[in-house]
């Protein structure tokens, strides 16, 4: 019997998770290792090698580190759970004309949901992961915060996680800066792994092209959305694109059309084909709305509550007013935030604190009202 538990940790074979898990042991947990397989790249048609977690390379490098150690690794198949899960999702989300966020729904629905299953299959008490995170109990409820080490804290992508997941895992990680966590590989006898590169691409687009992805996987998308018009805030048309899907908002390269000075897309209409374009300043507004709530600090959001609002991974986060409308929130910005875009996360930080977490669903400034 271990002193800690037993503790089922996934494993992708980078220098996080390895790190957790070699961490955990040491610590005198019971580690049982787990590497998930999510997609195969041959699928997906991309023209480069396979990157990141989902190649064999990595599968062999976390077995490999299991073995060492003499903890136990099992292959997850979670393919099938996956496509029909993230990547349809990720389809239908261009479609939509919105801007998805597949690692939010993989690691809330997906991996997590994999992990508690056979966690619970193999009567482990905990299942911990590589994420720079913490996690701590207060007022019967567990509470993710922001990792020690900002530059890697990864906070905004596990909002998602309920209190059933969040009550059983476990985030070493999450008091430590990256540097440290290299440091560590380098004493543990991982020099390779301690200078291992990461990867942020999503991982069946690990060419970073969506929209070659979206092209192979919608049969005639191409043909059914080419030309449609540009159009200023006017309705002015001022060009042709390629087709809605194929833009984002905030987006100024690769629009191919010249009107004498920088343009951005701010708007994406998939009813009528048509990708508004505008100065930098019309990308600013100031209210949005959120749904798909879940809620992690609290039970519910106090009515009138003041948060750091983030609406992307790299967003520093805004002041904000949060108002509840049903089961969705009303987000009130004290500056204007640039580049809201429908489909991404949005974030509601006390301190360093989440307090819940959502889809954006819309955005708008307060003087169109």
């Amino acid at each position: 019997m271990s002193r800690n538990g037993k503790v089922l940790v996934a494993m992708s074979g980078g220098i996080d998770s390895t790190v957790t898990a070699l961490m955990l042991h040491q610590q005198g947990y019971e580690v049982v290792g787990i590497t998930m397989k999510t997609w195969d790249y041959a699928s997906a048609g991309g023209s480069r090698k396979e990157t990141g977690c989902c190649n064999l390379d990595s599968f062999n490098d976390a077995r490999q580190a299991a073995v060492q150690h003499g903890f136990p690794h099992y292959v997850l198949d979670i393919r099938e759970e996956f496509g029909g899960a993230v990547i349809e999702n990720f389809i239908d989300e261009y479609i939509a004309g919105r801007t998805p966020n597949p690692c939010v729904l993989c690691n809330t629905h997906i991996k997590w949901s994999a992990l508690l299953k056979r966690a619970n299959a193999l009567d482990c008490d905990f299942i911990a992961t590589g994420h720079y995170v913490k996690i701590r109990e207060e007022n019967s409820r567990f509470v993710l915060s922001k990792a020690k080490d900002l530059t890697k804290d990864q906070s905004y992508v596990l909002w998602g996680l309920g209190q059933d997941c969040l009550s059983r895992s476990l985030y070493p990680l999450g008091d430590y800066l990256k540097t440290e966590v290299r440091q560590i590989a380098l004493d543990m006898g991982y020099p390779e792994l301690s200078k291992k590169a990461e990867s942020y691409e999503i991982c069946f687009v690990p060419d970073n092209d969506y929209r070659g992805f979206l092209k192979r996987n919608v049969d005639g998308l191409e043909e059914r959305v080419n030309g449609g018009n540009f159009v200023l805030a006017d309705g002015s048309i001022v060009g042709q694109h390629k087709g809605y899907p194929f833009y984002t908002i905030g987006q100024r390269k690769g629009l191919d059309i010249a009107l004498g000075r920088p343009v951005f897309v701010t708007r994406i209409i998939p009813e009528t084909n048509t990708v508004v374009l505008g100065d930098a300043h019309e990308l600013e507004q100031n209210i949005m709305t959120v749904g798909g709530l879940n809620m992690v600090k609290y039970a519910a959001i106090p009515e009138g509550m003041e948060a750091i609002t983030k609406i992307r991974y790299k967003d520093p986060g805004t002041l904000s007013h949060l108002h509840l409308a049903g089961d969705t929130v009303e987000v009130n910005f004290y500056e204007e935030v640039k580049g809201i875009a429908p489909g991404q996360s949005a974030v509601f930080y006390e301190g360093d604190d989440v307090i819940a977490g959502g889809i954006i669903r819309s955005g708008w400034r307060s003087d169109n009202l």
